[in-house]
C-alpha cells in the first residue's frame, strides 16, 4: 500500500491523497487549493497524477477544499465512481455548481486585465455543466454500510461530526495476503456540536491519515457557549448599528440560524430583522432540513416536536441581487449573515465595503480565516484594507468567536486519537499549516508515543 500526498500537505486546503493498493489507484478527496488567485489557478489545473488512471474516488465531505476539484477531475478524464454519503452528495449538488460560477466570474475578471496587457485569455477550471456531469458519477450510501470499491478494498463511512454528511473513511485492505485497516479522518468535528452528532470512535486501526488544522491551538470555549454571542449581539444592537457576520454558506450559516432561533425563542435576544444574504446558504439550509439523520438528539427533537429549526419570524432568506443591494439602504439595526466566511468573495464584500467605515457596525467572525485573506486581515486588526478594488478605513468593531469552529482543537484532536483503538502503527498529518501540523505531531508523540509524521507535498510512503 502506497500513499502519496497530492494536496493539503503543508496547507489547509486542496485535500487530495492518492492510495495505490493491489495495482489500483484510489483518490481520497479532490479539493480545491485556495490561495493567491494565479497560484491557485495553476495548482488546481494540474493534477499530480493522471485523472484517467484512477480506479475510484472517496469523498470525506462536501467542503470545497475537499470536493471542489471533482468536476475538473472528470473533465480531464476520470470516469469512475465517487463514493460519499447521501448528505454529502446533496450538498455537492449546490456547492459544485456555485464553485463553477465563481470560476467563471474569476476568469472573466482576469481576462479583462489580460486583454489590456495583450495576453491570451484563460479558461475556467470547469463550468456549471461540468459540475452537473460530475454528479452522475456519485455513488452514495449511509454510515456503517460496508461497500467493496476495488479489488481487496472495502469502504465504510463513520460519522466525523464536522459537516452534514461528513465521514471518517475506513478502508479494510487485503493485499499480498495481509489484512490491514486504514483510516482517513477527513475533518474531525469538535463534539457537542450545535447541530450534529459527535465524531464516532474508529476501531482496530492500523494506519492513520489525519487532519491537524488546529494543532497547538485551543478554542476559547465550548461549541454550545451561546452566552458570548448573545452578549456581542446585544451590545452591537444597542449601538443601533448593523451586525455583519461573514459565514460559510454551508454549516456555519445553519448553526447561526439555529442559535439565533433558540435565543429569540427564549427571549434572550431583542427582535430585529435577520437576513441570510446568500443564494447558496438558502439552498444549503433546505438541504439541512432534509437530513435529520445527521442531527444530534436536541435538534432532532426540535424538528419533530416543535417546528423547522431553520426558520422563524423575522428571518429573511435573500436570493436576488436586488434584494441584497437593498440592504445597503437599511437604517435600523439588523443582523446580516453573508458568505464567504473568509471574505474572499461573495456578497459579504459589498456589505463590508458599505459598512466598515461606520463605527456603529460590528463585524463578527465565527470561523477560521486562512492567512492573508481579507477576513484574516480584519481579525488581525488592519485599520485599512482593500475591498473590491477600493481602500476602506476600518472603523467598525471587529469581534471573533471561535466556538462555532467545525474543527476539533489540539486537545480535542488528541482525545479523538486516544479513543481510537488498534495498533495505530503510523500516523501521517495533513490539512494544517506547517507549524500546526508540527505542534500536533509533537502532541501525539508526547502523549501517546505515537509514530507520527508531518506529510510533505508530493512525498510518498509505503507500508
Amino acid at each position: 500500500m502506497k500513499l502519496t500526498f497530492c494536496g493539503a500537505a503543508g496547507t489547509t486546503t486542496g485535500s487530495q491523497h492518492l492510495l495505490e493498493i493491489n495495482g489500483q489507484r484510489i483518490l481520497l478527496d479532490c479539493g480545491l487549493y485556495q490561495g493567491r488567485r494565479h497560484d491557485a489557478l495553476e495548482r488546481n489545473r494540474h493534477f499530480r497524477f493522471d485523472p484517467a488512471s484512477l480506479d475510484a474516488v472517496v469523498l470525506s465531505h462536501a467542503h470545497i477544499d475537499h470536493s471542489g476539484n471533482l468536476p475538473n477531475l472528470s473533465r480531464q478524464g476520470y470516469r469512475g465512481n465517487v463514493y460519499c454519503t447521501f448528505a454529502t452528495r446533496d450538498l455537492c449538488q449546490i456547492m459544485l455548481a456555485d464553485s463553477a460560477r465563481i470560476q467563471e466570474n474569476d476568469i472573466e475578471w482576469l481576462n479583462k486585465h489580460r486583454t489590456r496587457r495583450n495576453e491570451p485569455p484563460l479558461t475556467p477550471l470547469y463550468t456549471p455543466p461540468d459540475a452537473e456531469k460530475c454528479l452522475r458519477q456519485f455513488v452514495t450510501f449511509d454510515y456503517h454500510r460496508k461497500m467493496t470499491i476495488a479489488r481487496g478494498v472495502d469502504l465504510t463511512f463513520i460519522d466525523a461530526g464536522h459537516l452534514l454528511g461528513a465521514a471518517q473513511v475506513i478502508l479494510d485492505v487485503n493485499e499480498d495476503g495481509r489484512s490491514r485497516r486504514f483510516l482517513f479522518s477527513g475533518d474531525v468535528g469538535r463534539g457537542d456540536d450545535v447541530l450534529l452528532r459527535d465524531p464516532e470512535t474508529a476501531e482496530d486501526i492500523d494506519f492513520i491519515l489525519m487532519e491537524s488544522t488546529y494543532g497547538g491551538r485551543e478554542h476559547e470555549m465550548s461549541p454550545q457557549a451561546h452566552e458570548k454571542i448573545e452578549g456581542i449581539l446585544k451590545r452591537a444592537l444597542h449601538d443601533c448599528g448593523k451586525v455583519i457576520i461573514p459565514a460559510f454558506a454551508v454549516e456555519r450559516t445553519q448553526q447561526l440560524i439555529y442559535v439565533l432561533n433558540s435565543l429569540l425563542d427564549s427571549g434572550r435576544l431583542p427582535r430585529v430583522p435577520i437576513f441570510v444574504d446568500s443564494p447558496l446558504a438558502v439552498d444549503a439550509t433546505e438541504i439541512f432540513r432534509l437530513h435529520p439523520e445527521c442531527f444530534n438528539e436536541e435538534v432532532y427533537e426540535f424538528l419533530f416536536r416543535k417546528r423547522n429549526p431553520f426558520h422563524f419570524d423575522g428571518l429573511s432568506l435573500i436570493r436576488s441581487a436586488d434584494q441584497s443591494r437593498a440592504l445597503n439602504s437599511l437604517k435600523e439595526p439588523a443582523i446580516i449573515i453573508a458568505a464567504s466566511g473568509m471574505c474572499e468573495a461573495g456578497r459579504v464584500l459589498h456589505h463590508l465595503k458599505n459598512n466598515l467605515e461606520d463605527p456603529r457596525t460590528t463585524v463578527l467572525f465565527v470561523g477560521y480565516c486562512a492567512e492573508q485573506t481579507l477576513g484574516w486581515k480584519l481579525r488581525e486588526g488592519f485599520r485599512e484594507i482593500n475591498v473590491l478594488g477600493e481602500r476602506v478605513r476600518v472603523r467598525a468593531k471587529i469581534e471573533t468567536l471561535d466556538s462555532f469552529s467545525g474543527h476539533a482543537d489540539h486537545s480535542e484532536l488528541l482525545a479523538y486519537y486516544g479513543r481510537m483503538t488498534g495498533r495505530k502503527e503510523q500516523t501521517w498529518l495533513v490539512h494544517g499549516e506547517p507549524e500546526r501540523s508540527e505542534a500536533f505531531k509533537n502532541g501525539l508523540r508526547d502523549t501517546f508515543r505515537a509514530d507520527a509524521h508531518v506529510a510533505t507535498l508530493g512525498h510518498s510512503v509505503t507500508w
